[in-house]
């Protein structure tokens, strides 16, 4: 397992993978941890959590910086993504035990109600485009719920992954509560098999998700799933033509295009196409590439050059079946994995840019005659993040549910019925 800078290709570390015998023990130690962990009252995990976002906060740079070595996140956005996960602990810490009350429900007997308690260990399997973020938003409100964390990050994000886990040392959560497995792929399955695990939360690709809801199935484990995405973006006749345009380039270009709730396809009515390309195209030309450590550009490299080669040949099928490219569309010849901002016009469905997630800063201009198509092309995808933002770009809040449909996943993270996901509701009834 090797940690590689995407700026410059140089090998930042290897890691060795924990052996059978390291991930028995520490499976067992979270089994037995929780036992423990499940029996604290909220008030006890709060302050624990409370801590964690001090020290997030207390190591935003160095984490920033972390994050840019390892991925290529610029440090703007890597100091932002680190606050992001401060106010995703402090929001369960004060509200986890609102959201977990009892729910009285009348009935005919004495007194009924149903109680949320814990399901156990649950295992997260991360990917590396927000390294901190993904996993905070699961941790924060399954520590607080009574359960404890099993973490498989991205092989890319090592790095990462026990800067995590040293950041809850750190704020006093007993040892098995969070726990970083460093493992290959391959032997997931085995984890998920595993008699401690008691659920799988996964955020990665369709593929991925099928994978281990399959396994997760056959061990009748509980599952969320959150997948691809490809945000329609809908340009209707009446829109502030400009403000709309910069508002679609920034969301597209988050992350450097590696987000699944990042837009992707821009379906714009016929009537203003033509002045939403243009004021598009002038603010793509003004983005500047570069060495994410330098606070003077706008995005760094994609995570990875085989990330960034699969998608620009996402770009060549598109282009060879009618799109037009208007501007970027070619690897440079620099050392990492950059890839320009790129921008297709002419895009349809059949199209890789319109019927495939496109997870990089590639942009996909659609043309609708009339708001009712606009609207259907919106839908003419196999892929949804199941929420709608209007008038501005779509964000992850920890006050908010968030989750896909059809190809995209199941279950939700985040808001209340996020911290509802891994807890059994449990009916009491008394005569």
């Amino acid at each position: 397992m090797q940690s590689i800078n995407p700026t410059s290709g140089a090998i930042i570390r290897d890691y060795s993978p924990y052996a059978q015998e390291e991930i028995e023990h520490l499976l067992a130690r979270a089994q037995a941890r929780f036992l423990a962990w499940r029996q604290t009252e909220f008030t006890e995990r709060s302050v624990l959590l409370l801590k964690a976002a001090m020290i997030l906060r207390e190591r935003k740079s160095e984490l920033a910086l972390l994050m840019a070595e390892e991925m290529g996140k610029i440090l703007k956005d890597g100091d932002g993504e680190i606050e992001k996960c401060a106010l995703a602990c402090e929001h369960y810490a004060h509200h986890a035990q609102k959201m977990l009350a009892d729910d009285i429900i009348p009935t005919e007997a004495r007194s009924s109600f149903v109680t949320y308690q814990p399901l156990g260990v649950i295992l997260a399997i991360m990917p590396w485009n927000f390294p901190f973020w993904q996993v905070f938003r699961f941790a924060a409100p399954n520590l607080m719920a009574g359960n404890v964390a099993v973490l498989k990050h991205a092989s890319n994000v090592c790095g990462c992954a026990l800067a995590i886990e040293t950041v809850f040392r750190d704020a006093g959560f007993p040892e098995g509560c969070f726990t970083t497995l460093l493992i290959p792929g391959k032997a997931v399955n085995a984890v998920i098999e595993h008699p401690a695990i008691a659920a799988v939360t996964l955020t990665g690709s369709v593929d991925a998700g099928r994978a281990v809801a399959a396994k997760a199935g056959a061990c009748l484990k509980k599952t969320v799933l959150e997948l691809g995405g490809s945000d329609a973006y809908v340009v209707l006749a009446d829109a502030d033509v400009r403000q709309a345009a910069e508002e679609c380039a920034k969301s597209r270009l988050i992350n450097a295009g590696q987000s699944c709730v990042a837009a992707k396809r821009f379906i714009v009515v016929h009537s203003v196409l033509a002045e939403f390309e243009q004021h598009f195209l002038h603010y793509f030309r003004a983005i500047r590439m570069g060495n994410p450590k330098d606070p003077d550009m706008h995005i760094g490299p994609m995570a990875r050059t085989d990330l960034r080669d699969a998608l620009h040949e996402q770009v060549r099928r598109s282009i060879a079946i009618g799109a037009m490219l208007k501007l970027g569309g070619e690897i440079p010849e620099v050392p990492g994995a950059f890839y320009p901002p790129t921008v297709l016009t002419r895009v349809r469905p059949g199209m890789p840019a319109f019927d495939e997630e496109l997870f990089g800063p590639v942009a996909a201009i659609v043309e609708a005659q009339h708001e009712e198509e606009a609207f259907a092309l919106a839908n003419a995808s196999t892929l949804g993040l199941g929420q709608t933002f209007v008038n501005t770009l779509v964000h992850s809040d920890p006050r908010l549910p968030f989750g896909g449909i059809k190809e995209s996943g199941y279950g939700r993270e985040l808001g209340t019925a996020g911290i509802r996901e891994f807890v059994n509701a449990k009916t009491v009834y008394i005569a």
